[in-house]
């Protein structure tokens, strides 16, 4: 093997340095261009940025989704930028190297995060959909309560108790919800029981008189009464009645109220609400007393 004395070294290591500044001093016109071009599409990602702002801002009230779409945007538009810049540097390759690698992070990230994922595009779907506000009172997998925060990954409920629930979007999403604030009514369903022995008239009119004209009803409806089925022990009927607002406060102390004047004024009109009622037959036919089934027996 031939020797490489130092003057041998020096000149190829020249030769690279030089070979490499002449490389660079014909690459400084398309590195400029890339540096426009990546100057260029950060200003333009900026102004993307803030149109998309003052757009979806008047679509959704949701700040964290707005801030998310300007701040995707403005992203893209800087990636592209950067792979206009290296296209214009002959960096082909490394393009596609980072575009493969892009691809491959992404699908390991979705398998990682699905529960997460889910979240995220069930929050902009609710978002979009404007299924609730905050400060609204809506019930959803069994809790219910007043919307206090609406994130892109969950919602936030104070129930009536005065817990905090967190509900994953992807639940809330999925399964149904009951809004009691959108349209602005609420009704009271209060079902009740009378005797088969009274009037079936004049317990509708006395029931109806006693809850119209109280504080808590809607203006615009009137009270319905509907006799529901034959019970075991009573002839049952439900009182249904409008509220002038949607608050749980409301509704609880409308409730309240209305079983206190009903059932004052029926027991001022000799009305009675029956107690559960069982009664026992004894023998194969049924209908006979406990004292003749006896007496038979020792007999």
């Amino acid at each position: 093997m031939k020797d490489i004395s130092i003057t041998d070294a020096y000149e190829i290591i020249s030769e690279k340095l030089i070979t490499w500044a002449t490389n660079f001093i014909d690459m400084l016109p398309n590195i400029l261009v890339a540096v426009i071009i990546l100057i260029l599409f950060y200003f333009l990602s900026k102004l993307a940025r803030k149109i998309t702002g003052k757009v979806f801002g008047k679509v959704s009230s949701n700040v964290s989704l707005v801030k998310l779409l300007g701040n995707t945007i403005s992203l893209a538009i800087v990636v592209i930028g950067l792979f206009f810049a290296l296209g214009v540097l002959n960096l082909d390759k490394t393009v596609t190297s980072l575009l493969a690698g892009v691809g491959v992070i992404g699908l390991a990230l979705g398998f990682a995060f699905q529960d997460t994922a889910a979240n995220f595009m069930s929050g902009i779907f609710l978002a979009i959909q404007k299924t609730f506000k905050v400060g609204e009172i809506i019930q959803s997998n069994g809790y219910m309560g007043v919307v206090k925060y609406i994130n892109l990954r969950a919602t936030i409920i104070h129930t009536f108790q005065g817990q905090e629930v967190i509900l994953p979007n992807k639940m809330v999403f999925q399964n149904a919800i009951e809004n009691f604030s959108d349209t602005n009514r609420r009704r009271v369903d209060l079902s009740c029981g009378i005797s088969y022995g009274d009037d079936l008239d004049k317990v509708k009119e006395i029931a109806t008189k006693a809850i119209q004209g109280s504080d808590f009803l809607s203006k615009e409806d009137q009270v319905d009464f509907v006799y529901t089925e034959f019970g075991d022990s009573s002839i049952n009927f439900d009182l249904r009645f409008w509220l002038k607002d949607t608050s749980q406060s409301t509704y609880m102390h409308a409730r309240s109220e209305a079983i206190v004047k009903l059932k004052k004024a029926f027991d001022e009109n000799d009305i009675m609400i029956p107690f559960p009622i069982r009664t026992l037959d004894f023998g194969i036919k049924g209908g006979e007393k406990l004292n003749t089934m006896l007496k038979s027996k020792m007999d």
